[in-house]
Parts: structure tokens; sequence; C-alpha cells
């Protein structure tokens, strides 16, 4: 049985090689090819953080009912090189938006589709398994269409702000 200690020490030596990196474009583009699905790192996190979905310790606080769940797994410390590690549940077959929100320092992000045609819209558009890395200052809504994913975030500094006004609609 895989527990949040698992994961957390699964995610220290991909902290470690990235901790002095940007997320943005560039960055996203070099984690899909190097640590893309299919990848030992890609492929233990997606099985471990579907077992902590299934045995209730990720993504386990309803934000908007049961279809839309995140937890925070591990707050920043000097072993994680300061970033945070959370874990969102969203399922929805039609576009459902999660709460708008801003990454001051920017957001790594593993993409687990739990149904074959769940995607996650990131920085270039809608993406199914892989990797999204919203850079520095960037804002949007998490939005999934197509079924049940989990997002597996890593937040420089544990940073994310909800408290940002969304813009006009």
């Amino acid at each position: 049985m895989t527990s949040p200690h698992d994961l957390i020490e699964r995610s220290i030596p991909f902290l470690d090689e990235i901790k002095n990196r940007t997320a943005g474009e560039d960055l996203e583009i070099w984690l899909n090819e190097t640590y893309g699905p299919g990848t030992p790192l890609y492929d233990d996190l997606a099985r471990m953080i579907n077992d902590g979905v299934r045995d209730g310790w990720a993504a386990n606080i309803e934000v908007d009912g049961p279809k839309y769940r995140r937890s925070r797994i591990a707050e920043p410390s000097e072993e994680l090189n300061y970033f945070s590690i959370t874990a969102v549940y969203m399922d929805s077959q039609e576009p459902y938006r999660g709460q708008y929100h801003q990454h001051p320092y920017g957001e790594l992000n593993v993409v687990i589709p739990l149904d074959p045609g769940a995607r996650l819209i990131g920085p270039r558009g809608w993406t199914g398994a892989g990797w999204t890395a919203p850079g520095p200052s960037s804002h949007h809504y998490p939005e999934v269409k197509g079924g049940a994913l989990i997002a597996l975030f890593y937040l420089p500094a544990g940073r994310i702000s909800y408290d940002i006004t969304p813009p006009a609609a």
C-alpha cells in the first residue's frame, strides 16, 4: 500500500533535479520529453497518487462536491527544495471550471487521466497524460473535460493564491 511518505520520497530526487529551473513552456516541453507517460517517474507518480485517491489520503477534501477535491500532501520544506505537493481530483464529461487562482512562482503539474478521454486545460491547450508548467504570475481556472483525472502539482515555495479576481467574462 502506498503512503504519503512514499510519494514524498519518490518526489525528492525529481525536485532535486529541477529545483533551479523556472516553470514555463521550455520546462514543460522538457518535462514531457524527459518524464512523460511511460517513464519510471511518471508511472510511479501516477500509480502512487491513484493509490492515494483510492485510499483516501489524496484529493480527499471537497471543494465543490465529490467531483472536485484537493489536498495538500506536503508543505514546503528543505527536504523538498521548498516545493509543496498537492493533489486535485476533477471529474466531468462536459467542460468544468474549478477555482480561479494564480501561481506567483509557477507550477509543475503531472496530469494523470483516470478515464481515457479526460483532459485538463494547460498553458498550451487541452492535454491528457503528461505535464503542464504554467510560468510565474500565471493565473487560470483549472478546467477538465472528458472524465476523471488527477492533477499532482508541485508549487515553488508552496505559493498559490485563490484571492485573485478573475477576468471579466
